[in-house]
């Protein structure tokens, strides 16, 4: 199912783009965004073609950011990315959500606090890099159970995804999306199996 809806720009995003006619260059503001995409899917673990396109898009010279707000195990974090084909930045949480059963999680206030921190640590990187305007493709997995488990502040992402610069698409996934973020969504993609 393929739902569209109309984009909204930041007014205040601008790049340059200098025209050059018979000897005569000038100089016009114009505002470029990149369309925020949805993949929704009623379980986890079925955003594996996201995860494929990203290191096409890669190998094909574009500047992609993946990350993977909720998938662990290879104590990456922000100091530890891994780089693929010279232009995909790749990274997981030192600490994540995956590496630990949801009892153990919820009987150890330590390691719960640990988690939201390290979670909330990619969300800090993430923003600066939406507003930042170095990437080509930006991709948030999973950045919805994130705000599900208050770790990450729905109005927080709802104004970083308006503020953002990146001519190219931001992705997010996840399976319960809130009405306001699919309403800001150009395209909304459900995954089914």
């Amino acid at each position: 199912m393929l739902i569209s809806s109309t984009n909204s720009f930041s007014e205040t995003n601008y790049d340059v783009v200098n025209i050059s006619t018979a000897n005569k260059i000038s100089s016009k503001k114009f505002t470029q965004n990149g369309q925020i995409q949805i993949y929704q899917s009623s379980y986890r673990g079925s955003y594996s073609p996201i995860i494929r396109d990203s290191l096409r898009n890669a190998a094909l010279g574009r500047k992609v950011l993946l990350v993977q707000f909720m998938k662990g195990g290879v104590k990456q974090g922000i100091s530890n990315a891994v780089k693929l084909c010279g232009n995909l930045t790749w990274l997981r949480s030192s600490n994540s959500f995956d590496q630990y059963n949801s009892e153990e999680i919820d009987n150890d206030e330590n390691l719960k606090k640990s988690i939201h921190e390290s979670t909330y640590e990619l969300w800090n990187f993430c923003k600066k890099e939406l507003l930042s305007g170095e990437n080509d493709q930006i991709i948030l997995d999973e950045i919805f159970l994130a705000v599900e488990m208050k770790i990450i502040d729905k109005d927080d992402l709802i104004s970083t995804l308006e503020n953002r610069f990146i001519s190219g698409d931001v992705i997010l996934t996840g399976t319960d999306i809130p009405k306001d973020l699919l309403l800001m969504a150009n395209q909304i993609t459900e995954l089914r199996s």
